[in-house]
């Protein structure tokens, strides 16, 4: 069932210290929601709270802000996160897992630590949301959640196998459960943004130079549409603002095996014009 109206509605949304989390908390503030802030970093945080409160929205009542340190792969405190969302507003509609992070490289050299933590903070970040908010969202008979997964979620990119990995597996998880919850209350709009001005792509700079990365999407415009998708019950909001993303995408659907042969040979030729403007 979608979530039409978010004036008074209560969303929990990790990674809310930056990027995609906070543009998101912004934009539901401004509509009236209860917005609740998860992140490991404590610091952005307190910084983050302090934007959201000088922002006061101008035509809504303004909403309640709940600020909560948590590491999205610590089970324990997902669930008091979860909890503390529930006694503060009463309930929970809205649940965005927007923490994550990105590491890229060929496969050779990247080590089996890096790829366990891309999967443990991307994927059962996810899941642990997931499973924490669910009893409070089954009480209700309705809730929301948005699963934040990439166009490398629907694509197979060289030197980002690992992060290709993760986000896949968000994808496979939120299609399950948009079966397994049919005619529940409950529902997945999953999200899958090109390249976003975001600390985390700002941190791959080697890589995104090699990969030819083009950053068109501000977290603004990101967060702008998940708004209108969830209140729509979409459930798949892709966002991929470049032809060469858009044709990847198209192709990957009509012919994959063509598709992997030609995103090897692009990214053959990218890295070889490099290697001769370097000479």
């Amino acid at each position: 069932m979608a979530l039409t109206n978010f004036e008074g509605a209560v969303a929990v949304i990790t990674g809310g210290a930056s990027g995609i989390g906070f543009a998101t908390a912004k934009a539901l503030r401004s509509k009236g929601a209860h917005v609740v802030l998860a992140d490991i970093n404590s610091q952005g945080l307190q910084q983050a709270e302090e934007q959201l409160r000088q922002q006061q929205p101008a035509t809504t009542r303004a909403g309640g802000i709940l600020t909560m340190v948590t590491d999205v792969t610590n089970e324990e405190q997902v669930e008091e996160l979860m909890r503390q969302t529930s006694t503060n507003f009463g309930r929970i509609d809205l649940v965005v897992t927007s923490a994550g992070i990105g590491a890229g490289g060929p496969i050779d050299s990247f080590s089996v630590s890096q790829m366990q933590t891309l999967m443990n903070i991307n994927f059962m970040g996810t899941y642990i949301c997931t499973h924490a908010a669910l009893p409070y969202m089954r009480q209700q008979g309705a809730g929301h959640f948005v699963f934040l997964s990439s166009v490398a979620g629907k694509l197979g990119v060289p030197f980002l196998s690992g992060y290709c990995a993760s986000k896949w597996a968000v994808r496979g998880f939120a299609s399950a459960l948009r079966a397994e919850w049919y005619n529940s209350g409950l529902g997945i709009t999953t999200v899958y943004p090109d390249w976003v001005d975001t600390p985390m792509v700002q941190k791959e700079g080697e890589v995104a130079q090699i990969m030819g990365v083009q950053v068109l999407l501000t977290p603004d415009q990101v967060a702008s549409e998940i708004l209108q998708a969830v209140a729509d019950g979409r459930p798949d909001l892709t966002l991929a603002p470049t032809q060469a993303t858009s044709l990847g995408l198209q192709l990957y659907k009509e012919d994959p095996d063509k598709a992997e042969q030609l995103m090897g040979a692009s990214f053959y030729e990218r890295i070889a014009r490099l290697s001769s403007n370097q000479d």
